[in-house]
C-alpha cells in the first residue's frame, strides 16, 4: 500500500470533510483551506497525470523543488500515491519529471512541470515554455479517483531512499517527539525541505490526525492573528 493510502484512506472513511491543511501566504495575503477530500482529489489528479503523461511506476524518481504550499502537498501525495520516489532537484537528471516553481530556471530532468503556486489554483498566467508543462492546468483535467495499476510494497523508496514503511514510521516517531497528537492544530512556518521539513511539518501532523496550519513568507506582525484565528495548539520549533 502506498504512503498516501496509509495516510489518507483512514481519514477519507471517517472525516473526509474536515480541514486538513490551512495555508497562508503572507506575501499575497491569501488563506486557503483544504479538506481531507480536497487534498485527496488533488493527489488523485496528480497521480493520474504522472502515470498517464510520464508512465511513472513504483520506484520511479520524481523530483520536487517547491516551497511549503497547498499545491506542494497535492504534488507530494500524488507522487506517493502512484509509488513514485521523491528526490530533490539536484538528483533530477534521472527523474521522470521535476516539479518546480514559476521562478525556477528549469531543471536537469528530461521533463519539467511548473507549479504556478497561485493562491486560487489557477495555472500559469502565460503559456508554459517549450519543453515544460503547466502542472495545474494539465493535472486538473485528470481523474478525481486513483487506483494504482501496480502493487506498491512497503519497501518501495518514497523519499530520498527511505522506504514507504520506514517513512511512515519516521513520521510517527517525529509526531511523538514534537508533541503532536490527534486533533491538534499545528502552526508552522517551516519550509518543506527534503526530507526533514516535509516529515516534521507535513507528514508528522497528518499521521497523528492533526490539522496543519502552514504559513509561507511569514509576516511576524500577522503571526498572533493567525494563531488566534486558527486556534492552534502546537507550534513547531
Amino acid at each position: 500500500m502506498s504512503l498516501t493510502e496509509h495516510l489518507l484512506r483512514p481519514l477519507l472513511s471517517t472525516s473526509a470533510g474536515r480541514p486538513l491543511i490551512t495555508h497562508y501566504d503572507d506575501a499575497v495575503g491569501s488563506r486557503i483551506e483544504l479538506s481531507v477530500a480536497t487534498l485527496a482529489n488533488w493527489a488523485a489528479k496528480t497521480a493520474n497525470w504522472l502515470v498517464e503523461e510520464f508512465d511513472v511506476e513504483p520506484g520511479d524518481e520524481v523530483a520536487v523543488d517547491l516551497p511549503a504550499h497547498w499545491q506542494t502537498a497535492g504534488v507530494l501525495f500524488g507522487a506517493w500515491w502512484c509509488g513514485a520516489h521523491v528526490v530533490g532537484v539536484a538528483d533530477a537528471s534521472t527523474a521522470a519529471v521535476a516539479f518546480v516553481g514559476p521562478d525556477a530556471d528549469g531543471s536537469p530532468a528530461r521533463d519539467t512541470a511548473v507549479v504556478a503556486l497561485d493562491p486560487l489554483g489557477r495555472g500559469l498566467s502565460t503559456p508554459a515554455a517549450d519543453g515544460t508543462f503547466d502542472y495545474l492546468n494539465e493535472a486538473r483535467a485528470c481523474g478525481d479517483d486513483f487506483s494504482p495499476l501496480l502493487p506498491i510494497d512497503g519497501d518501495t523508496p518514497a523519499l530520498l531512499g527511505t522506504t514507504c514503511d520506514d517513512l511512515l514510521a519516521r513520521a510517527r516517531d517525529r509526531a511523538t517527539a514534537l508533541g503532536i497528537g490527534d486533533g491538534d492544530r499545528v502552526y508552522s512556518t517551516r519550509d518543506w525541505t527534503l526530507p526533514d521539513g516535509v516529515v516534521d511539518a507535513l507528514l508528522a501532523p497528518v499521521v497523528a490526525g492533526a490539522h496543519v496550519v502552514q504559513v509561507t513568507h511569514p509576516d511576524p506582525a500577522r503571526a498572533q492573528a493567525h494563531r488566534d484565528a486558527e486556534r492552534t495548539t502546537v507550534e513547531l520549533p
